[in-house]
């Protein structure tokens, strides 16, 4: 097999581990306030920062195709998790996880000698991924329940502040690790 086709294979193999991964993360569950913490979110952000935009965004591709069949994989599970406000958090996480990897780029084995500069472009993309996740869900259910802008916020973002800082800032040394591992089998 050429290296080409090699690579092209990885990358498609790492996309679909990373779908199972945030599939299932959706089960692991930390009581923490109010709202208690998903780690799903951390895979569908690392998914992008570890694997770049195209491949981050197709292990979300694969991970809502798999609920949109019936999987198991949303709390809601088929097509109807978009009749709900979970469907604009499902289409924020393609979004989230696709604006995060074209930040971040392809990991290189390079990024083994961490500089700064990627530390702070990481960071920012894990962020900007998180933020759009949360961005989605809220305009989503604004348009679908009809409600004000204020209802919306404090029901689809402010109760998911702190668990997704938490997760944003396990997220980056996560991150920083993968990224040069990933990097030995999807890039030529």
């Amino acid at each position: 097999m050429n290296t080409s086709l090699k690579v092209t294979r990885n990358r498609y193999v790492f996309a679909a581990v990373f779908a199972a991964l945030i599939a299932v993360s959706g089960f692991f569950i930390i009581p923490l306030g109010p709202v208690p913490l998903v780690l799903k979110n951390l895979f569908i952000i690392l998914a992008g920062t570890v694997l770049g935009s195209f491949y981050g965004a197709v292990s979300l591709l694969i991970f809502t195709a798999a609920g949109l069949l019936g999987a198991p994989v949303f709390v809601i599970p088929g097509p109807a998790a978009f009749g709900t406000p979970l469907g604009g958090y499902i289409i924020g996480y393609i979004i989230g996880s696709l604006c995060a990897g074209i930040i971040c780029g392809l990991p290189k084995v390079s990024e083994k000698k961490i500089s700064i500069f990627f530390v702070i472009r990481l960071s920012l993309a894990s962020f900007l991924g998180f933020a759009l996740i949360l961005i989605c869900g809220t305009v989503y259910m604004m348009r679908l329940n009809s409600i004000s802008f204020n209802a919306a916020v404090t029901a689809g973002i402010i109760p998911f502040i702190l668990g997704d800082l938490i997760k944003w800032a396990i997220s980056i040394p996560i991150a920083l690790k993968l990224r040069p591992i990933a990097a030995r089998y999807i890039n030529e």
